[in-house]
């Protein structure tokens, strides 16, 4: 374990699993903003699709599973740790959520994980995991690129493959807002974490330096939007999300380059979506930082041109 501990959350035993304290994450992306229009966070948008409330993103989630993956892994977590996830429910602000992993054999360097409501509704379901072991997304993705996709309609301009390079650095900083799709600071959202610590604003961590939240690697590797050709106006949400260090943690204020790749296309019922697959890069050695897997979906009933035939 580390000489510098992430701070402790109490963490309790039941049925061989590991389970966290009840919290009620933030909303923060009342505000966000993506092709010129609100998105699904937003209440009257929500309201629209016929949501109870704006929803909180995702990757939110992901703070509750820190203390778990570093009471298991210790400061490995940090540096080497993947959490991959697949969304189930949507939690609006003043729900509660509860994060559990199975105890499993403490040689093994993947376990699976969930995330409930304090009514038991289920949020998330996944793996963390330290090294190459198997995730969630890993398997989840090798089946969306088993199928073919069908007739689409709104990302049926997207095509699988590496997007164009674009060697803008992106950054985040304490005190910068992170543009219309994440409109709040490092330093708001760290005063709203579930799982607040010095290791994010101060070098008292192993790397002598603050480091990003693993809720954070998302916001940085689309801090120069998505470029996709993606029809619209129309609400996405997050599905799936898979984010990884490689080596060593992200690190407030470095600079860093995006690698992006489009790696299958698909739908269900309700949505069409798109995986991307974004390397962080340092900007520069160009050694690979981190990966960040996400599977965002557009919601079908939100496009006024979608065939009304088959929104069924």
């Amino acid at each position: 374990m580390s000489s510098h501990p992430f701070p402790s959350t109490s963490l309790e035993q039941h049925d061989g699993r590991v389970v966290g304290p009840e919290r009620q994450p933030k909303q923060m992306l009342a505000d966000q903003e993506y092709d010129g229009h609100t998105s699904v966070h937003d209440d009257a948008t929500a309201d629209k699709l016929g949501l109870t409330g704006a929803p909180i993103e995702g990757p939110t989630h992901f703070s509750q599973f820190d203390p778990i993956g570093f009471d298991r892994w210790g400061e490995r977590w940090f540096s080497d740790g993947c959490i991959s996830a697949h969304f189930q429910t949507m939690v609006i602000e003043g729900e509660s959520v509860i994060a559990s992993a199975d105890d499993g054999d403490g040689t093994v360097d993947s376990v699976r994980i969930d995330a409930a409501k304090g009514d038991g509704t289920p949020v998330l379901t996944g793996t963390i995991s330290v090294g190459d072991a198997t995730t969630e997304l890993a398997e989840r993705l090798a089946k969306a690129q088993s199928r073919e996709p069908g007739e689409l309609f709104i990302v049926d301009q997207v095509t699988v493959g590496a997007l164009p390079a674009d060697d803008r650095r992106v950054s985040v900083d304490a005190d910068t807002a992170n543009g219309n799709l994440y409109p709040f600071s490092l330093a708001q959202k760290l005063a709203a974490i579930t799982e607040p610590s010095d290791w994010y604003v101060s070098g008292d961590n192993p790397w002598g330096r603050p480091i990003l939240p693993f809720e954070m690697y998302s916001v940085l590797a689309h801090k120069i939007g998505s470029a996709l050709p993606v029809r619209g106006p129309a609400v996405g949400l997050f599905l799936d999300l898979e984010v990884r260090a490689l080596g060593r943690p992200l690190f407030v204020g470095e600079e860093y380059v995006l690698e992006r790749a489009v790696v299958a296309v698909g739908q269900s019922r309700k949505v069409e979506s798109h995986w991307v697959d974004t390397t962080v890069r340092h900007a520069e050695s160009g050694e690979p930082a981190a990966t960040v897997l996400l599977h965002s979906g557009v919601f079908k009933a939100s496009y006024a041109d979608y065939p009304t035939d088959r929104l069924t």
